[in-house]
């Protein structure tokens, strides 16, 4: 497994029997959260309370998590999921698990209780520290009804054709193939998360040129809002480091 390195170090923290260096600056990225579920429930009740809106289709839900469906939203799929809040990785699981050999390959530890092999998320979850915390990185979660964050899935996002129809009525979310168009209000935050999670990990996950090029475009045409910082502020006293590409903007 590789070591968690973040900086030059100039001291060690162990950390779940692996040890961390560091410098004195903090850490690009989540070195405090390694539960998924545990920075889930942070979000939850640290995190949204005061702004309770999904980031797709901009629907309000209360604090047990039910959604208030926007006016005109409709689904032909996923109907068991239409009227609840999930939280969506805005960069896919999948995106920088396959990085991680254990999510390609397994491991001599993946065995089930009946002896067989697995791999893929399963295994590098229970394998690897550095794939939980990219996993439980508070920046990268979002809220998102259920019916979309299904049907999103670990598709990459682009521009498609206007010739093709919303996927959900009044919500402009655009999913064609393995491809996805997300509503304007949601582009900026989507860019800067994505600049965020290839700047802290860089050796997990990297854009292609044409990704760089759409999320830079997307951050500057849509900056970042107010909620944004509060968020970021609220995520950078909890998790300990910062999205640079939000934080800056709040500064100003």
């Amino acid at each position: 497994m590789k070591s968690l390195v973040f900086a030059l170090p100039l001291f060690t923290m162990a950390l779940s029997g692996l040890s961390f260096a560091f410098s004195a600056e903090a850490p690009r990225g989540n070195i405090t959260f390694q539960s998924f579920n545990k920075a889930k429930k942070v979000m939850e009740h640290s995190v949204i309370p005061g702004y309770r809106v999904t980031l797709y289709c901009q629907a309000s839900f209360d604090e047990d998590k039910n959604v208030k469906l926007p006016v005109g939203f409709k689904t032909s799929v996923h109907q068991k999921r239409v009227s609840r809040v999930e939280w969506e990785h805005v960069v896919p699981a999948e995106n920088f698990g396959r990085f991680f050999t254990e999510w390609r390959e397994g491991s001599p530890r993946c065995i089930d209780n009946r002896g067989r092999a697995f791999k893929g998320r399963k295994c590098v979850e229970k394998e690897n520290a550095m794939f939980r915390f990219m996993q439980s990185d508070m920046y990268n979660l979002y809220p998102s009804i259920g019916a979309v964050n299904a049907e999103r899935g670990n598709k990459n996002f682009e521009i498609l054709p206007s010739s093709i129809p919303n996927t959900f009525g009044s919500c402009a979310m655009k999913i064609s193939g393995n491809k996805a168009e997300p509503p304007q209000a949601s582009r900026g935050v989507i860019a800067r998360t994505y600049k965020y999670m290839a700047y802290a990990y860089p050796d997990y996950f990297r854009m292609s040129p044409s990704q760089v090029r759409l999320m830079d475009a997307w951050d500057k045409s849509y900056p970042v809002q107010k909620w944004e910082c509060e968020r970021a502020k609220k995520i950078q006293a909890l998790q300990g480091n910062e999205n640079p590409f939000v934080s800056t903007h709040c500064k100003r």
